[in-house]
């Protein structure tokens, strides 16, 4: 298949719904100019996307759960914009374009990741978008987002990754920054759409496998790219990690044993859908799209 056909629907299907969800201006102006400045600053919709190929691998119709996908891209934005804060990784460029707090101030755009935070949660509840998804799946969809994102997931990783700034490499440190940050909200997203499929057990057991390689493979595959990549291709700053000397896989691993484990763990993920038809195809090549990613 065209994966990258693929990829690029799926996120102008993503772009559409949030482009009409948002076009209603609101009040002050300048809190929604900033939320929607992030939110479409660029970005491959990779959250979304996997939600909807997990849906898809379960049996479902994209078109029916394209609102709900797109809700985990902004959290994932809301994410990005605290991240870049002076009081955090102190970022002063994001998807090639200057980060909130450069344009609007800290204050605005601390605003703006938290509005866009709740309104995630607002698209996540509404059961009017789709009425062939079932309520009470809707619900478990909603606490495993909900968990992903919060002090058992997201949050607790970014805390983490802050407080062990400056410390000697420990491996178990590093699992459970990279677990927290990064993979909780990518297995959350595959989980998403196999929850709202009706998926049985054994189908979400094996999703959930093959987010939890591919989420932590995205952040080893990160943590060398920081290291190796280009500035202007990554559109984010490259070696700011080591400026602060956060712990990574390349400070722990070096650069070739990260990239034997990332493979590793990218192949694992692929065989972990084994049970799954022909339909679970865009997931298998999203993993090895992720792999090899530049940026």
């Amino acid at each position: 298949m065209d994966i990258k056909k693929y990829l690029n629907d799926k996120k102008e299907a993503v772009d559409s719904f949030l482009h009409a969800y948002f076009k209603e201006q609101r009040r002050p102006a300048l809190l929604h100019e900033a939320m929607l400045y992030s939110l479409f600053a660029g970005g491959k919709r990779i959250r979304p996307v996997l939600a909807i190929a997990s849906y898809e691998a379960c049996g479902g119709k994209s078109d029916e759960i394209v609102p709900y996908a797109s809700a985990l891209e902004v959290i994932h934005t809301y994410s990005l914009i605290h991240d870049d804060l002076p009081a955090m990784d102190n970022d002063d460029l994001r998807r090639g374009k200057p980060t909130s707090h450069k344009v609007y101030g800290e204050t605005i755009a601390i605003l703006a990741g938290d509005a866009l935070l709740t309104d995630a949660f607002s698209l996540l509840s509404d059961t009017t978008f789709c009425h062939t998804i079932k309520e009470t799946d809707l619900l478990k969809a909603l606490h495993e987002i909900s968990i992903a994102s919060g002090s058992m997931g997201m949050v607790a990783g970014q805390a983490q990754d802050i407080l062990s700034e400056n410390s000697v490499p420990d491996k178990n440190m590093l699992q459970f920054i990279h677990i927290h940050k990064t993979t909780a909200i990518i297995c959350a997203s595959v989980k998403l759409g196999c929850i709202l499929a009706g998926g049985k057990p054994e189908k979400l057991e094996a999703i959930s496998s093959y987010g939890m390689g591919i989420g932590l493979a995205f952040q080893v595959v990160d943590d060398i790219l920081n290291v190796e990549g280009d500035t202007k291709e990554m559109g984010k700053a490259a070696g700011s990690d080591a400026k602060t000397n956060k712990m990574t896989y390349p400070s722990l691993y070096g650069i070739e044993e990260s990239r034997q484990i990332s493979k590793k763990l990218i192949s694992d993920a692929i065989d972990s859908l084994a049970s799954f038809s022909s339909a679970a195809d865009p997931l298998r090549e999203i993993a090895l799209y992720l792999l090899n990613r530049r940026n």
